[in-house]
């Protein structure tokens, strides 16, 4: 087994965790389409239910679908994504299952399942999509980009919008690029203390 140098792990983890912050402004810099594998690489050996992987992303360049996602935007949303690299729709799926017998083949059982069931279906990819948001926003900093998460807009304006076949459900709306200088509050807001978030049960 491989063992990590502490000193390397703790540079990794400062990185991803606790010097990345959430920006809100860019350098005028593209982001490469490698640097977005190089993301999903990392994204999907996140652990999901059955493996499902019920996360999907959806990239928006400038232009003028950028505008048309930034119009379902909260006001004070909409410059900043106009502006933003690149912009991510995140959306859960919505016929995830279907890909149960490539991502989970031992078990067909499983996608019989969740075929019959359309609120388990529903449920277990929401839950899970969401999931993989998480692992999506630290890969994206491990990447080496700075990540703004939104949940400020019309969802159901958006998937009209992007996907009018019903086949995704946004739920998330990223900025991605370089972050300006200045690009964040400063001091950084107060986290949370171990005693005030975890108890531990006997």
């Amino acid at each position: 087994m491989t063992t990590i140098p502490a000193d390397w792990a703790r540079a990794a983890f400062s990185k991803v965790f606790i010097e990345a912050r959430t920006p809100t402004a860019f350098l005028d810099e593209p982001v490469a389409d490698a640097v977005l594998r190089e993301i999903h690489d990392l994204t999907r050996f996140g652990p999901t239910a059955f493996n499902g992987q019920p996360l999907r992303v959806t990239y928006i360049r400038r232009g003028k679908r950028r505008e048309a996602l930034a119009a379902h935007l909260n006001d004070r949303n909409q410059d900043k994504t106009v502006n933003a690299p690149l912009t991510a729709i995140l959306a859960m799926d919505t016929a995830w299952h279907e890909k149960l017998a490539a991502v989970f083949p031992h078990s067909p059982a499983v996608q019989e399942r969740f075929k019959a069931d359309r609120h388990a279906r529903w449920q277990c990819g929401w839950d899970n999509a969401h999931l993989q948001a998480g692992y999506y926003l630290l890969a994206a900093r491990a990447a080496g980009l700075a990540a703004g998460p939104m949940g400020g807009f019309a969802r159901a304006g958006v998937d009209r919008e992007f996907f009018p076949d019903g086949s995704k459900a946004s739920f998330l709306v990223v900025n991605l690029g370089h972050p300006a200088p200045g690009a964040w509050r400063e001091p950084r807001l107060p986290r949370l203390g171990y005693d005030e978030a975890v108890e531990v049960r006997e």
